[in-house]
């Protein structure tokens, strides 16, 4: 079970910043975090209020009105880039028949960009997973365990079947009380090996090589 911003794309909440501030929203640095949102991003991404209301109230910060298209400039700014080596290894992983889930606290514009054909590649996140997981579709958000409870009964799983990747350390500390295997690397940070070592794979390239 992957997060999707900080695992498999690399974020830039500098450049996300910027892009809010130039809609008019001077405060940006305060309102946006890397891992979890408050104010109307966090209602947003909570599933609290629609694109559409949000939009709204991004306008009344703004002072002049926001577009929708300028709601999802704004919000894609974090995406830095998205490594090949991690969509490689979600591939290599399926085809091994692990079954693969994204987690992640995220909102509809920025999953306008996630679930279409100009993510990467010309596939939409969904081409590499079996199952999506998003807190503004769920009314849940990590690091709260109903998020993690929701996911197991959905899946008809255990915690303990699940190995799940991502940057939050307080998402990861959830899930590991929870009884999950977990892996925390940092935004950007290569975690393919490591994720090999974890799931016994890692032997395999060595006789390979």
């Amino acid at each position: 079970m992957f997060d999707l911003g900080g695992v498999i794309i690399t974020l830039d909440q500098s450049q996300a910043i910027r892009r809010f501030e130039e809609l008019g929203i001077k405060d940006a640095a305060q309102r946006l975090d890397p891992y979890v949102q408050s104010g109307i991003f966090g209602d947003l991404e909570h599933g609290l209020i629609t694109a559409e209301t949000f939009r709204r109230e991004l306008s009344v910060l703004a002072g002049r009105e926001v577009t929708i298209a300028e709601c999802e400039y704004a919000w894609q700014g974090y995406a830095k880039e998205v490594p090949q080596r991690n969509l490689d290894m979600l591939l290599r992983l399926r085809s091994e028949g692990f079954r693969l889930l994204l987690l992640s606290n995220t909102n509809p514009f920025m999953m306008a960009w996630v679930e279409s054909d100009r993510f990467t590649g010309g596939h939409p996140i969904s081409y590499y997973m079996d199952a999506c997981y998003l807190s503004y579709q769920m009314r849940l958000m990590k690091p709260s365990q109903d998020i993690f409870r929701e996911v197991l009964h959905r899946e008809a799983t255990f915690a303990s079947e699940v190995l799940f990747v991502d940057d939050g350390p307080r998402n990861v500390a959830v899930a590991s009380q929870m009884g999950m295997q977990t892996l925390c690397p940092k935004n950007g940070e290569d975690w393919t090996a490591a994720l090999l070592e974890r799931i016994g794979l890692a032997n395999n390239d060595k006789d390979n090589a």
